[in-house]
C-alpha cells in the first residue's frame, strides 16, 4: 500500500533500477508517515562511506508530538540495504551519469519502506517527448470513446 509518491522523479530521470530499502525512523515519524504527513519532492539518496542515507525528505511532525523531543522534520535518515546490494548501488553511482532518486514510500507487511530507483537525468527535449506522448495518449482514449459511442 504507498503512503506518498514522487512522480517528480519520473518526470526528471529514466529509472532504470528499482530498490526497496528499510528506513531507520523514530516513533514520532512513524507516526506521522501512518497519518500520511509526509513529503518525498525534494528529497534525494546519497552514498556515504558505504552506507545510504535519505536526505530532505520532508516529514511533518504530528501536533500531540512527545513534549521532551524536538522534531526535526527535515534530518537525515539512514536507509537500510543488503551490503551487496550497496555495493552495486556505488559501482552505478561512480559512474557518470547515474543517480540515486527516491520513488515512493510504501508499506510491506507492516513496515514503512522506500522504493528507490536507480536513474539517469532526462534532457530537456526527453520531457518534451514523454510530455507529448502522453498527451497523445489521452487524445487516443476520447477518439476510442467517441468512436465507440457513435
Amino acid at each position: 500500500m504507498s503512503i506518498t509518491q514522487n512522480k517528480k522523479a519520473f518526470h526528471d530521470y529514466f529509472i532504470e533500477e528499482r530498490f526497496e530499502a528499510g528506513l531507520a525512523l523514530l516513533g514520532w515519524e512513524v507516526k506521522s508517515i501512518r497519518s500520511g504527513r509526509v513529503q518525498l519532492a525534494e528529497s534525494y539518496v546519497m552514498l556515504n562511506r558505504g552506507e545510504v542515507f535519505l536526505i530532505g525528505c520532508h516529514i511533518s511532525p504530528l501536533p500531540t508530538a512527545s513534549t521532551h523531543i524536538t522534531p526535526d522534520p527535515t534530518r537525515t535518515r539512514k536507509l537500510l540495504l543488503k551490503a551487496e546490494e550497496i555495493r552495486h548501488l556505488i559501482g552505478k553511482v561512480e559512474r557518470a551519469g547515474y543517480t540515486l532518486v527516491p520513488l515512493d514510500l510504501h508499506f510491506t507487511r507492516g513496515r514503512i519502506k522506500i522504493a528507490i530507483g536507480l536513474a539517469k537525468g532526462k534532457k530537456q527535449h526527453d520531457k518534451r517527448e514523454a510530455i507529448k506522448e502522453r498527451e497523445w495518449k489521452v487524445q487516443q482514449q476520447r477518439l476510442l470513446r467517441t468512436k465507440n459511442k457513435g
